[in-house]
């Protein structure tokens, strides 16, 4: 079994998520999403690919972009969206505010 960490950006809410386990648990070889709203981080277990490059692809499909964790270091200087807006651009279609 595989572990990957990933870094995503945009979760503010419980609905987010939902919304992030709902794009990576139907992935192939994904047997646990485990998502770490405060930090951002999200723990994605199973028979994955080394490299999980297909898990950030996914996610950021879906409106979070994001990296691979040990890439992460490299982005935490990037600003954060406000507490009260959203990834969906502030439109609260993902059930935030």
């Amino acid at each position: 079994m595989n572990v990957v960490d990933l870094q995503v950006e945009g979760m503010n809410c419980g609905s987010c998520v939902k919304h992030v386990t709902q794009a990576l648990q139907p992935l192939p070889g994904v047997s646990s999403v485990d998502v770490d709203l405060q930090s951002g981080r999200v723990r994605v277990s199973g028979e994955l690919a080394q490299d999980g490059a297909f898990l950030v692809t996914a996610l950021t499909a879906a409106g979070y972009p994001a990296t691979l964790a040990a890439d992460a270091s490299t982005s935490s200087a990037t600003p954060q969206p406000e507490a009260s807006g959203c990834h969906s651009g502030g439109t609260g279609s993902c059930g935030c505010r």
